[in-house]
């Protein structure tokens, strides 16, 4: 049975966690534009630094406006780690998700998704707990925000966004059970998308989707992206949100099928958005640029799968989690949370 990281991995395994203190070799960008008007949003002269390497699936990443550092997980090996220009790389927390102790029947037992939030919190999609967390930066300590629907226990957890309000839309498909779908532990018939309010009510807005991944708000946060990362169906699905609700099944604004036939590695995952509402989605190949609608308008070629993306530093960074690196590139446009 075919896995998100068996498929999107198409090269060997860890390099060791020691190739990580490596100085920062700078290389070209492969920036491939696709549309002339990605031409003033990507800027001249961007290039794609390596700043870490040697971890199994780098995931999650999220910028810590406060401290001025990058946090990022690798899912496989249940740990997360921080990054700044000062320190370079740190272990943040090990182990990220579940102790190990409770691993047995995961594949992938670590957290995934993090998100920094405006009230100074960490917000962790942890696949080994199977439960959205709210971790503590000061104490590292965490509370459980959720892990069930309807009194099933969910899947794994994996990507997830804060609106302005509180809100948090995430996503949960199986990656983190042995056997995804076919596991013993799964408990919920679907893999779905849901919104937990602040007060602790928890909504399904879909379950439409094979293996939602990646999630994303609009600026105005009237829309709701959620990628696909089903090789049968690579494809971005943007929903009209109301009052936290989704009408609809939403509409299809990308699909990498043409890229994914062309041989280049990675599926649609995960995403960032800048403050002019384009996307950056990991998919096919890198990083594509979307306009809000989903065209496609240039491709930032990172040589391998890649996971997910974040803005950091002054808002125009982009840190991107690509397979066993850490990389990042200067963009001209500039993330959301830089409004």
């Amino acid at each position: 049975m075919w896995s998100r990281r068996d498929f999107l991995v198409t090269s060997g395994a860890s390099l060791g966690l020691a190739a990580c203190a490596r100085t920062n070799p700078t290389q070209p960008a492969a920036v491939e534009i696709l549309d002339p008007a990605a031409e003033t949003l990507i800027g001249q002269g961007a290039q794609l630094e390596t700043l870490a390497e040697g971890f199994t699936w780098a995931e999650g990443p999220t910028w810590d406006r406060t401290r001025d550092c990058l946090y990022f997980t690798d899912v496989p090996e249940n740990q997360a780690f921080r990054w700044s220009p000062e320190a370079g790389l740190e272990v943040f927390l090990d182990p990220s998700g579940a102790a190990p102790e409770n691993i047995a029947g995961l594949r992938e037992p670590g957290a995934n998704g993090l998100w920094y939030g405006a009230d100074d919190q960490l917000y962790v999609c942890n696949h080994g707990t199977r439960s959205i967390e709210r971790l503590n930066l000061d104490d590292l300590s965490r509370v459980t925000l959720i892990d069930r629907f309807e009194a099933q226990r969910f899947n794994s957890p994996n990507d997830l966004v804060v609106a302005r309000d509180g809100r948090i839309y995430f996503t949960d498909p199986p990656y983190g059970l042995e056997g995804l779908d076919a596991s013993p532990l799964k408990e919920l018939a679907w893999n779905g998308v849901y919104c937990l309010e602040p007060d602790g009510q928890c909504y399904r807005l879909t379950d439409a989707m094979s293996f939602p991944n990646g999630v994303a708000l609009s600026p105005d946060e009237t829309w709701l992206y959620v990628a696909q990362s089903d090789p049968d169906a690579p494809i971005l699905r943007r929903f009209a949100l109301q009052d936290g609700r989704v009408s609809g099944s939403g509409d299809v604004i990308f699909d990498g099928t043409a890229y994914l036939a062309a041989g280049d590695p990675g599926l649609p995952d995960g995403m960032a958005v800048t403050l002019s509402g384009h996307v950056l989605m990991t998919g096919p190949g890198g990083v594509f640029l979307l306009a809000p609608d989903g065209r496609a308008l240039a491709r930032i070629r990172t040589g391998s799968a890649t996971a997910n993306c974040a803005f950091g530093g002054d808002g125009h960074d982009l840190y991107i989690t690509a397979q066993d690196r850490l990389l990042r590139i200067r963009l001209a446009v500039r993330g959301l949370q830089w409004s």
